[in-house]
């Protein structure tokens, strides 16, 4: 199986130009790859959350909006499955999750476990993580997923023979990641062989973007970064 990391540019509150993004990769790897990959929240953007659920609730969509829609029939039309963070709302309640859609379809919808999405010092209890491990099957092959701060809080909960895709959010200097670099990789060694890793590009805050391919503790390959290449892995 063929997997396509994208670490394209995302802007706050900005869907439209987020889909589009999505779509672009679509067609630049069109039979190409079997499944492609995005970034944590990237539908809405990781700081497009105002920490108001007046306000937020209409930020934040559910797994069958008309955007998760599109999207879905873009699984089917492109032959490609897509796996992408975004903000969800389910009633009352908002979570960071991660959707994958293949043939039309959602076929997974992972929320994340952990804290560190949100800012718990002005949220309330609309403000819900996921409690449940989440995996899915391609190409008869299962994968599993987890979002960004969950594989540092609750490592061994995640433990696994399976491929792994790590979608995460962060703004790392370029200075930092050099070091930040092999600490992900070590860090996702300890919980499974092989993981795929995603982070978004943006520009307020900068991130420095980047898709990564650990092996067994080790950087197997990657982009460079703030660039908008995907990576193509064979798993």
């Amino acid at each position: 199986m063929r997997i396509g990391l994208v670490p394209y540019k995302y802007i706050n509150n900005d869907v439209e130009y987020n889909i589009g993004q999505i779509e672009k990769a679509l067609n630049e790897s069109l039979d190409k790859v079997d499944l492609l990959c995005f970034g944590e929240s990237f539908l809405q953007g990781f700081d497009s959350l105002r920490w108001n659920y007046e306000a937020d609730k209409d930020i934040a969509i559910t797994s069958d909006a008309p955007e998760m829609k599109k999207l879905r029939q873009w699984s089917k039309d492109y032959n490609t499955a897509i796996l992408f963070g975004y903000i969800e709302r389910d009633g009352n309640r908002i979570y960071s999750s991660c959707a994958v859609m293949h043939e039309g379809e959602l076929i997974c919808n992972y929320r994340r476990i952990s804290t560190g999405w949100k800012e718990s010092s002005k949220t309330d209890e609309h403000y819900q993580e996921g409690t449940d491990i989440k995996t899915f099957e391609l190409k008869n092959k299962k994968i599993s997923i987890v979002l960004c701060g969950d594989l540092w809080e609750y490592p061994d909960r995640f433990k696994t023979d399976k491929l792994l895709i790590w979608p995460v959010y962060v703004n790392y200097n370029l200075n930092e990641w050099i070091i930040e670099e092999k600490e992900y990789a070590t860090q996702a060694g300890d919980i499974a062989k092989e993981v795929l890793m995603i982070n978004s590009l943006s520009d307020d805050p900068v991130s420095h973007g980047g898709a990564f391919y650990f092996k067994e503790g080790k950087v197997a390959d990657r982009i460079t970064f703030d660039s908008e290449e995907i990576l193509i892995v064979d798993v």
